[in-house]
Formats: structure tokens, C-alpha cells, sequence
């Protein structure tokens, strides 16, 4: 059956200027994933309006930073978050920073 119509999902993270489109079978199911864990949600929810670093995300959930630093990894991989670094009073910090305001998936 062949259909003209195509299905979409609007996720509106918060009010930047940039926004993507994925239409990606690879990208959505990367995408798809990150957004199942409540965890990686609250994360996106913290660093809508300023960027955090790991151990401040880590104190705000009160879970480790190694919990977190995994779960940002998987943010990254989905294309959701990018992260800096920055000299910190133990070594370096990375910092995550949403990357777009608004994703639509279209299929």
C-alpha cells in the first residue's frame, strides 16, 4: 500500500533558533531511544536554559557522575546535546549544551 500522506512527531525542547528535521531511519531510532529514559529527559529538562556540567547534573539527580556522564553520552550520539570543556578545580569539566530547540521526526 502506498500512501502520500507522511507522519510526523514534533518534540519542542525550548525557544532557540535552531531546529532540525531527521528523516533518518538510523537517526530516529538513535533519537528514539535517548527520549525512552526518564533520566536522559530530566537531563534536557536541566540544560534547556543554562549549560551544566557533569557534576552539577550528578548533584541535582543525586546520582553519580559516571551514571551521568554515560547518559550524556548517549544524548550526544542522538544528536541531542554537545558538550565543551572547561579547566575545572579537579581537572576538566564537561559541560553539556542542548543543541537544537526543536526537532520534528518525520516518517
Amino acid at each position: 500500500m502506498q500512501t502520500t500522506e507522511t507522519s510526523m512527531i514534533e518534540l519542542q525542547l525550548l525557544n532557540k533558533i535552531d531546529s532540525i528535521t531527521i528523516d533518518s531511519d538510523d537517526q530516529i531510532e538513535l533519537i528514539a531511544k535517548a527520549l525512552s529514559s526518564q533520566t536522559r529527559r530530566i537531563i534536557l529538562n536541566h540544560i534547556q536554559d543554562n549549560p551544566l556540567d557533569v557534576s552539577s547534573i550528578a548533584a541535582k539527580l543525586k546520582m553519580t557522575e559516571a551514571n551521568i556522564s554515560a547518559q550524556i553520552k548517549k544524548l550526544q550520539e542522538a544528536g541531542l546535546v554537545t558538550c565543551s570543556y572547561s579547566s575545572g578545580n579537579h581537572g576538566v569539566r564537561k559541560i553539556s549544551h542542548l543543541k537544537y530547540n526543536r526537532l520534528v521526526i518525520k516518517f
